[in-house]
């Protein structure tokens, strides 16, 4: 026995309600609830399972055998290959390039596998012209355009290819449902189908999704729990470098890191990325810290601005760094190395506007503003690591050693880090000089000292 019911759906946050009401109970989004027809069914209706529980010592251990995405920089993201029957969702702004860097992956996976791309927002001839314009090559890709999900399983199913890329999830409709295409039943409805075909035919499978005006991905929460890997594309539009971070990841480190140049023939990948958010100056206001993101270490230059303020109130602004981190500092340099800041304005930005988490750049930050206040350069060709403490000490850096290692490569020749009980100095000897600090007065007096 089966019927109709309404129920009202938040096109925010997907929670459910018997009745509309103007504000969202669950997320506070004004306006963002629709009423969307489903089909009711009877509650002991008999579901038949042939598959039943077995102990874990029964269940056979498979190495995950992956195949290479065409990229070194998207093989890192998603933890060193594209697993088969795994589900990725890649999320970015438009104009961004996520179906720049698909099509561009598609053709080089082609040359080895076979590659459905599957696009429901632009028709054959859009993507033909984009394809001549990044001039690539292929031996098995196929191109299918449709929006209507049951013909897009189908055409899955006839090739049974290794890779599918769906374009994207918003533009896709599942014709059972009332609801129109983009609308959280429908994106819930289709991820889920396309996974479940994913998952029982061991096909890996790439969903572009949208994002909303706050940056987040569009559509319900669960879409982000339903898939494997979900990864972010980043930038601007006044810069030419995206990030791909990797936000979920069952199969590899999460907020992992891939970073990429948009050229007039698609995108290239940056092999030295410590190269682009540095620039080796020894000037006032410019020091170098070294960053974890992921398993990668980071060399990004953190820049301060320091400068007598005219107002009550002095200005704190921030680019790439944690605005409530800035303030901290800020605390920590006035009551322990006694210099009053509540007189001056304070800019502080990273090398490229990246963004830096790591709280292990706080020393970095520290000696750049106190460089910028007193116009001396800090020490020359040096790298500052640690965290502050409120109490003034310089905290314990994670993955301490792979930081220096990334100095070393680089050519720094002196770097600042907190003490540490491992002996480091001998498997460093005559590559970099290591000055161990254990409170921001010591790294003070030793990096600004003229």
């Amino acid at each position: 026995m089966s019927s109709k019911l309404s129920t009202f759906i938040c096109q925010n946050c997907g929670s459910e309600t018997s009745q509309y009401f103007g504000r969202c109970l669950n997320c506070n989004s004004w306006n963002s609830i629709v009423e969307e027809i489903k089909s009711k069914r009877s509650k002991y209706q008999e579901i038949k399972n042939s598959k039943k529980s077995i102990p874990f010592n029964e269940i056979s251990s498979k190495k995950i055998s992956r195949f290479t995405s065409g990229f070194m920089e998207f093989d890192r993201v998603l933890g060193g290959g594209i697993v088969p029957g795994s589900v990725v969702l890649l999320g970015g702004e438009p104009g961004i390039g996520k179906s720049t860097i698909v099509l561009q992956s598609a053709g080089k996976i082609s040359l080895n596998e076979k590659v459905l791309y599957i696009t429901a927002e632009e028709s054959l001839e859009q993507v033909k012209i984009r394809w001549e314009r990044l001039n690539q090559n292929s031996i098995d890709l196929k191109i299918f355009a449709e929006t209507n999900l049951s013909l897009i399983i189908e055409e899955i199913k006839r090739l049974n290819p290794s890779f599918a890329i769906i374009d994207s999830i918003q533009a896709i409709h599942n014709h059972e449902m009332e609801s129109s295409p983009g609308s959280v039943s429908q994106v819930r409805a289709c991820s889920s189908e396309l996974q479940n075909l994913a998952k029982d035919n061991n096909i890996a499978l790439l969903i572009i999704g949208h994002v909303t005006k706050d940056g987040a991905l569009a559509g319900p929460k669960t879409l982000e729990h339903l898939v494997d890997t979900v990864i972010n594309f980043e930038g601007d539009n006044i810069s030419s470098h995206r990030l791909l971070r990797s936000i979920k990841n069952r199969f590899g480190s999460t907020f992992e890191i891939g970073i990429f140049e948009m050229l007039e023939h698609g995108l290239r990948e940056i092999k030295n990325p410590s190269s682009v958010f540095t620039n080796k100056e020894n000037i006032s206001g410019v020091t170098t810290t070294i960053t974890n993101e992921g398993t990668r270490p980071l060399a990004v230059d953190i820049q301060a601005l320091v400068n007598k303020t005219f107002y009550s109130n002095p200005r704190r602004t921030t680019t790439g760094i944690s605005i409530n981190r800035l303030h901290q500092i800020l605390a920590v340099i006035e009551k322990h190395v006694g210099i009053k800041l509540s007189e001056f304005d304070c800019y502080v930005a990273t090398g490229g506007g990246f963004e830096i988490n790591d709280p292990s750049s706080d020393l970095g930050v520290a000696i750049s503003i106190l460089s910028s206040l007193k116009n001396i350069p800090p020490l020359a060709n040096s790298s500052f690591i640690g965290e502050l403490g409120l109490s003034g000490q310089v905290r314990k850096s994670n993955n301490l050693r792979t930081k220096i290692e990334e100095a070393v490569r680089l050519g720094i020749k002196n770097i600042v880090v907190p003490k540490f009980e491992e002996e480091l100095n001998n498997n460093f000897q005559n590559l970099i000089n290591i000055k161990e600090i254990s409170n921001i007065k010591e790294a003070v007096d030793y990096s600004l000292s003229k």
